[in-house]
């Protein structure tokens, strides 16, 4: 695959997955493809969850500032908070004004990620000597998982819960797992299939377990176990910072950069 080829699957991604995790909120989500924009909105408390992605390949400075106008619209009309994603390597010669189109349209950047794709199933078994680790089946270990990633990530615990309590999506067709220290989940990751790929979303450690290699050692158990269940040989990702340095020692190479847009306060 081409560079170029690496961040469109990015992007397929992304719009793919989110359709699916969108829709297990609320039968009334907005899921809509639109000309050069995938709006996967479940208008949760959980802003991972209320997602907008361009999707046209090649945009030039003028066509992305309209769908950043576009786009920023659609998040204006909504009521709760998300994220615009937006992978560079999908524009053309728009880099540089970026910022300054993302600003008249009413946005702010938030954070940066990096897509990552390898061909890297299966993995072997993962161990660490502080965990044990288990498969999110019951609505008590869903909460623990979404408690997990609103500590990692700043938010409040009930817009964690808002994103994941009560989905039988994430209790049965999604390989999410608990890494357990001395019986208190500590740390999390999941996988879902995707097309053909495996998908690693929602990684994260509780703040005060960090920098043991916790979030490495469960990334590589969702890995192992929905490998073992799929057969699927390739796993696709969008990293954080925190997360970028951990994924090459899996197997994932980066691919498009990412940014992350909210609308200004």
């Amino acid at each position: 695959m081409t560079d170029l080829a690496d961040s469109i699957e990015s992007m397929k991604q992304l719009a793919l997955v989110w359709r699916a995790m969108t829709l297990d909120r609320d039968s009334g989500a907005d899921v809509r493809d639109l000309p050069g924009i995938a709006v996967r909105w479940a208008d949760c408390r959980f802003p991972f969850w209320n997602c907008i992605t361009l999707t046209d390949v090649g945009a030039d400075a003028e066509l992305v500032e309209q769908r950043l106008s576009q786009a920023a619209d659609v998040m204006r009309s909504k009521k709760h908070p998300g994220f615009l994603w937006l992978f560079e390597d999908l524009l053309d010669d728009a880099g540089a004004a970026l910022g300054a189109a993302a600003e008249r349209a009413g946005l702010v950047h938030a954070f940066p990620g990096t897509g990552m794709a390898g061909d890297l199933l299966p993995i072997p078994e993962p161990t660490h000597h502080d965990l044990t680790f288990v498969r999110v089946t019951t609505d008590e270990q869903l909460q623990a998982f979404a408690d997990i990633n609103s500590r990692a990530y700043g938010f409040p615990l009930e817009d964690g819960r808002d994103g994941l309590v009560g989905s039988t999506l994430w209790k049965n067709e999604v390989y999410a797992y608990l890494g357990m220290r001395n019986d208190v989940p500590v740390t999390c990751a999941a996988t879902v299939e995707a097309e053909g790929r495996l998908f690693v979303l929602l990684v994260a450690t509780d703040p005060e377990w960090e920098r043991r290699g916790y979030g490495e050692a469960v990334t590589r158990k969702a890995l192992c176990e929905g490998g073992r269940a799929t057969g699927l040989t390739r796993a696709t990702l969008h990293a954080t910072v925190a997360g970028a340095p951990v994924y090459p020692r899996i197997g994932f190479k980066p691919n498009s950069p990412m940014r992350f847009y909210s609308l200004k306060g």
